[in-house]
């Protein structure tokens, strides 16, 4: 493509311009993301508007292929990446306007573990699906999930292993929550390589997640479990 034919964003009218950042972020176009979010705040859009119409709808189109293994992490990672910077011009703006959030989840990997690709990924897409994230990185002990807990009084847990020797520790952390009375205050979600579904049962988790884009479908799933019935409440 030449110079001159280049898409000038500017001139992209609304509808055109979100259609366009769907394709810059599966692309994994940050600087165009950039552009694009800030081209919607001149045009006097809301940043919430911004972030679920372009950004998480863009995402919600990356995770779907994801899942469906016509992309791979490498292209995911990418996307997430130039979600990000858009992201980074938004949450400021979302703070003031005092945006309405999809929920909050501390995500790390456990005790023992240092493998983070997975857990990044899932941060990722569930920053991507309008999700707040706090990352406790690796290798993370009983007390440092339950020092997050408190302090940043998420929704969800998120908890990841990629070594059968470090699985059973995510049961540990469980325990630890039932023992201390607080398990029913989050959704727990747990993932990783050697895991599976009767693994996340046995160990008391609400859920397993396969990868990323199950994590966000379940996550969204839960969390409006969790509305539902504190409506009914």
């Amino acid at each position: 493509m030449s110079e001159e034919d280049d898409i000038i964003l500017s001139e992209l009218d609304d509808e055109e311009l979100v259609q366009q950042m769907f394709d810059d972020l599966y692309d994994g176009l940050k600087e165009e993301i950039e552009e694009g979010v800030n081209i919607l705040l001149e045009r006097k859009w809301e940043p919430y508007d911004i972030l679920t119409k372009a950004l998480v709808g863009g995402m919600t189109i990356v995770g779907a292929d994801f899942r469906d293994g016509i992309l791979f992490v490498p292209e995911v990672l990418l996307a997430a990446n130039a979600m990000k910077g858009g992201m980074a011009i938004l949450k400021p703006l979302l703070v003031e306007t005092g945006a309405p959030r999809v929920g909050k989840m501390v995500i790390g990997t456990v005790k023992g573990d240092i493998h983070d690709i997975g857990k990044n990924l899932v941060g990722m897409m569930m920053e991507g699906a309008g999700f707040e994230v706090v990352d406790l990185g690796i290798n993370n002990s009983v007390e440092a999930y339950l020092e997050a807990m408190e302090a940043e009084g998420p929704d969800i847990l998120g908890m990841s292993a990629l070594l059968t020797t470090t699985m059973p520790y995510m049961k540990v952390v469980i325990d630890t929550l039932i023992e201390q009375g607080i398990r029913d205050d989050y959704i727990v979600l747990v993932g990783g390589a050697p895991l599976n579904e009767e693994f996340g049962k046995a160990i008391g988790a609400d859920a397993y997640c396969r990868d990323a884009a199950v994590a966000v479908e379940t996550a969204k799933e839960w969390m409006g479990r969790k509305h539902n019935s504190a409506a009914t409440a």
